[in-house]
């Protein structure tokens, strides 16, 4: 394998690692309302599963509130169940007949803890994601090495990279996770 596939290869997995831990950061509430929270919760609408944000517009016209305007009125009480049955939001939707208001509550001490709890699970994901990854460019490197494709000097200068690599986007999630963290613990 070319030398420079391997670490384009796992620096393209690296990059995905830190693109879907984004996204998850996005899921994780803070003390204000943001579409981001409920974009992604399942509908059943047109008789299939739907994300929110294809059957609805979704916005935040106050710090504390979510107004979610279907594109079909037809699809209100489905959006409010969805909503509502989704334990990991806690949230309790009501609608007028034509938009669906959720009131986002303060959150309370003990919940902003399990808030970071969570983003520090979401940071081992993506961590464990990212040590496999390198895990598996050292062991191609140490193939190619045996297969005589590469040099001890190479392959050295190979791992060193992926580990440069590896700590560059480690340092990125962790700058990430802080700033995140912070949002999360302030009242």
């Amino acid at each position: 394998m070319n030398p420079s596939q391997t670490l384009s290869e796992v620096t393209d997995k690296f990059k995905k690692a830190a693109s879907h831990f984004s996204e998850e950061l996005k899921k994780l509430r803070t003390g204000r309302a943001q579409p981001s929270m409920v974009e992604g919760v399942l509908v059943m609408a047109y008789g299939t599963q739907m994300p929110l944000l294809q059957v609805a517009t979704i916005s935040t016209p106050e710090p504390q509130l979510i107004q979610i305007s279907p594109f079909d009125a037809g699809n209100l009480e489905a959006i409010v169940t969805a909503i509502r049955d989704n334990q990991t939001l806690g949230l309790n939707p009501s609608d007028d007949g034509r938009v669906v208001r959720i009131q986002v509550p303060a959150l309370t001490e003990d919940r902003r803890r399990d808030i970071a709890k969570q983003l520090n699970e979401k940071v081992e994901e993506a961590m464990i994601v990212m040590r496999q990854a390198r895990h598996e460019a050292r062991e191609r490197i140490d193939q190619d090495k045996k297969d005589k494709s590469l040099s001890q000097d190479e392959a050295d200068r190979q791992q060193k990279q992926v580990d440069e690599a590896m700590t560059k986007t480690k340092n990125e999630l962790e700058a990430l996770a802080q700033t995140k963290e912070r949002e999360i613990m302030t009242v």
